[in-house]
């Protein structure tokens, strides 16, 4: 995946999400929030488009053990966040689940009068998720 490729891929998914916004959080960076919390960073580094994603811990590490191009968050917590950079092992796909598990950790964190949907039902296309969300089984 090429670097305008996969922030185009990841920022046209965050908009996708119920009650996400992107805002300009330093100037040349880009972030999502949702409900005022980031789940996204978009930035360009050496040339490069390069996108942090929030990540629970283990999945994180397994996810920078099997993906060359996931590497630990740029200028945020190695633990909690990874970072996206352009090439082979990553694919469209791949981008759009990793934004929004990203958006659901933080979704799920929020009080409950807070959040936009539940994040069960994000996943599950509950009747409280947009018509775009839901899945048949």
């Amino acid at each position: 995946m090429d670097s305008d490729l996969l922030r185009d891929v990841a920022l046209s998914r965050a908009l996708e999400l119920p009650g996400a916004e992107v805002y300009e959080f330093v100037p040349e960076v880009e972030a999502a929030r949702v409900r005022g919390k980031l789940f996204v960073v978009l930035m360009e580094l050496h040339g490069q488009q390069i996108i942090n994603v929030k990540v629970d811990p283990e999945a994180g590490a397994a996810l920078r053990d099997n993906y060359e191009h996931i590497i630990p968050g740029y200028h945020m917590n190695k633990k909690h966040w990874i970072t996206l950079t352009p090439g082979d092992s990553l694919d469209s796909g791949l981008v759009r689940e990793l934004v929004t598990e990203s958006y659901l950790i933080i979704v799920s964190k929020l009080p409950k009068k807070q959040r936009p949907i539940v994040p069960r039902e994000l996943l599950l296309g509950g009747s409280g998720a947009p018509e775009e969300f839901k899945f048949e089984f």
